[in-house]
């Protein structure tokens, strides 16, 4: 049986895949950063959902990678875990 690495490894040599995987880069790193502060924070998904007036669900997809969340989604998923967002265009 494959491992995720090494499936992860295989996948990435073809140039489409590699291309696709490295334009959801900055989305992952979004996604990932918010669960460690939520998670930091000690609050759980239900919790945040109710803070932020949506459902755990949402914030399930939100974190699963399953879910394009708009910009104001991403501000009130930040401002209930006391975050800041911050966006750089160079």
């Amino acid at each position: 049986m494959n491992n995720y690495a090494s499936v992860k490894s295989r996948l990435l040599k073809d140039k489409q895949v590699n291309k696709a995987y490295d334009q959801l880069e900055p989305e992952f790193a979004v996604i990932e950063k918010l669960i460690e502060k939520r998670i930091k924070s000690g609050l759980s998904q239900a919790q945040l959902a109710e803070k932020i007036g949506t459902k755990q669900s949402a914030i399930s997809r939100f974190e699963s990678g399953t879910y394009n969340p708009s910009m104001s989604f991403l501000y009130k998923v930040a401002e209930g875990i006391d975050a800041k967002i911050t966006i750089k265009v160079s």
